[in-house]
């Protein structure tokens, strides 16, 4: 031998996980057309903090109308306004602001509950 000793479990190695589920969820109509997801929480998250729905469009690297477009869609299919226009700039709706705070919520449970159940399913057939 090498002169190094050996312990039980010494072939025992801990070893850091390898892989993490990762999930993608978002809301539809009853035609699967997208109402509301992450890329729409994007979008009002910004027009939030900016003000304005052109200078969010920049910091998103989308055009204008890519913006107007995907707000005005799930407007039509939620059937209530999420941005208003005030001045020269945007705002949010009161309603707006809750469906990010419950979309939100809603994701972190979904990650919560997608790490535990893929900890208890997958992680021992991936190691």
């Amino acid at each position: 031998m090498n002169g190094k000793r050996h312990y039980p479990g010494d072939e025992i190695v801990k070893k850091e996980p390898v892989f993490a589920i990762r999930s993608k969820i978002w809301i539809e109509d009853m035609e699967g057309h997208v109402v509301f997801g992450l890329g729409r929480y994007r979008i009002l998250d910004t027009i939030r903090r900016l003000g304005s729905m052109h200078a969010a469009a920049g910091q998103l690297q989308m055009s204008y109308r890519a913006v107007w477009m995907r707000i005005r869609t799930s407007e039509e299919r939620i059937g209530k306004p999420l941005v208003v226009r005030e001045g020269k700039g945007s705002r949010l709706t009161p309603f707006a602001e809750k469906l990010m705070k419950q979309f939100k919520r809603l994701h972190a449970i979904v990650a919560a509950e997608s790490d535990e159940v893929y900890n208890s399913l997958m992680s021992d057939h991936l190691t």
